[in-house]
């Protein structure tokens, strides 16, 4: 099923994928900077999906995964990678496109 990235707000809905390799201290930064950033700049505008390679191996071949831990924007379009150290949360936002003054207050 096909998800529109814009909301009906006009602002894009983010789908993240995160993928890591068990409870690694590098999986486990990464997993808890991605949560800080979804919590802090894409709240009730973001789906985050976090694929452990020692679970699920063939998901790195199949997405074509090559270093690891690797946060993948798969909307909104185009597609696009943040791989390695995944501590520098200003790196991980402008990477993926994720303007730093747009937050939405619950």
């Amino acid at each position: 099923m096909a998800m529109d990235s814009k909301r009906s707000d006009g602002t894009d809905h983010y789908v993240l994928r995160l993928y890591v390799a068990g409870s690694a201290k590098r999986s486990t930064r990464a997993i808890e900077t991605t949560r800080d950033i979804c919590d802090t700049y894409l709240i009730g505008r973001h789906e985050l999906e976090v694929v452990d390679l020692y679970e699920f191996p063939e998901a790195a071949a199949r997405e074509q995964i090559i270093a690891i831990p690797t946060l993948v924007r798969v909307r909104p379009g185009p597609l696009r990678r943040v791989f390695g150290d995944l501590s520098d949360r200003n790196r991980i936002l402008a990477a993926l496109g994720i303007a730093v003054g747009v937050t939405v207050a619950s």
